[in-house]
């Protein structure tokens, strides 16, 4: 008996030709590069405008005078903060010079690049605070430190380093906000000594009891 069997010929419904297939398959292509074009022309900053600072970082207090330097190689690299992982303080060095003059000198050093040197911020003889390097940047200050701390350096009247009372005060005010923003604790209010062996602020250094009287004035 003859068992020969025919064969059915596949269906082709909805599908099409073989010749319509490749440009279609190019069409499809070139549409989604098109889309992923317009997805990141959205994302991209134009030209000249500034990135939004991110949400959580907090701005200075009103009775901190913002005046910040200018973007540059030696006092203001406008890097990122890895974290705040604490503050250190300083002393200007300079005796009887201002909160003003400290802060061109960290602004002059642009032209003259004689140095890498600056500060988050500068407090002045009479107890004015200078905010010279924003709160989510490295300032050149605290060697290793720069970037994970922010660092405060107090203007005093003479070489003892000892701060006048106007400056203290200031100090304590700004070191305890800075400490009830960012949550820190007692070990992580750092002379510049503690990083570096340097005799920064002198006085505190040369006076270490009188650094902890400092420490007790904040509330952790």
């Amino acid at each position: 008996m003859n068992s020969t069997m025919q064969k059915t010929p596949k269906s082709t419904r909805g599908r099409l030709p073989r010749e319509l297939r490749l440009p279609a398959v190019l069409a499809a292509v070139v549409v989604g590069l098109l889309i992923l074009r317009a997805v990141l022309a959205a994302l991209t900053p134009a030209p000249g405008t500034a990135e939004a600072p991110p949400e959580d970082v907090p701005d200075a207090p009103e009775w901190v005078e913002r005046q910040l330097l200018p973007v540059n190689e030696y006092s203001r690299p406008g890097e990122k903060l890895t974290a705040v992982n604490g503050v250190v303080v300083h002393y200007t060095g300079n005796p009887g010079t201002t909160a003003e003059q400290n802060r061109s000198y960290f602004a002059g050093l642009a032209q003259s690049g004689e140095t890498y040197a600056s500060s988050n911020f500068v407090i002045g003889l009479e107890g004015e605070i200078l905010e010279c390097v924003p709160l989510d940047e490295v300032a050149y200050a605290s060697s290793q430190r720069n970037y994970d701390t922010l660092s405060i350096e107090v203007c005093h009247p003479d070489d003892t380093g000892e701060f006048t009372q106007a400056s203290y005060d200031a100090l304590v005010k700004l070191v305890q906000w800075l400490v009830d923003t960012y949550g820190l604790e007692r070990d992580q209010i750092l002379r510049h000594y503690d990083v570096t062996g340097k005799e920064c602020p002198r006085y505190y250094v040369q006076h270490p009891e009188a650094w902890e009287v400092f420490l007790d004035d904040l509330t952790f």
